[in-house]
């Protein structure tokens, strides 16, 4: 069902503002940024080890993530999770009970599917489902 943990999303007000520490004093890898603007923001992606860092800048306050900076700072936004066949594990997760915010898969940052699961259905853990087709 889940293959690993992708990467860890990371809310943060300015990508260029922080990115010095990600790369210079963690020496880890850019792997890219993009803007994602059906969910309001820039990302920037970093290596580590078999997963990833997601950096997440919103591109505009009505962003999500300007809203998440907003009540609780920067910090630790989201944990995604690497699925296969994501359909099917929504099916799944719902049938345990589990509210999803996303009940089918849209696109994500590089071309994925995602899927999130309802904090409040996960003991205030935001999970994101995340399935990268032919990749």
């Amino acid at each position: 069902m889940i293959k690993k943990i992708d990467h860890i999303g990371i809310a943060v007000q300015s990508i260029d503002d922080v990115l010095p520490f990600y790369t210079n004093v963690l020496g880890l890898e850019l792997l890219g940024m993009e803007e994602v603007a059906s969910q309001g923001v820039k990302v920037a992606f970093l290596q580590i080890g078999e997963s990833k860092i997601e950096l997440l800048e919103p591109l505009s306050s009505e962003s999500p993530v300007a809203s998440f900076i907003s009540k609780r700072g920067e910090g630790i936004h989201h944990v995604a999770l690497g699925v296969t066949s994501i359909e099917e594990r929504i099916h799944e997760i719902k049938e345990n009970g589990i509210r999803m915010i996303d009940e089918t898969p849209r696109l994500g940052a590089g071309g994925a599917h995602i899927a999130f699961m309802h904090p409040r259905s996960a003991n205030g853990v935001l999970y994101e489902l995340c399935e990268k087709r032919g990749i």
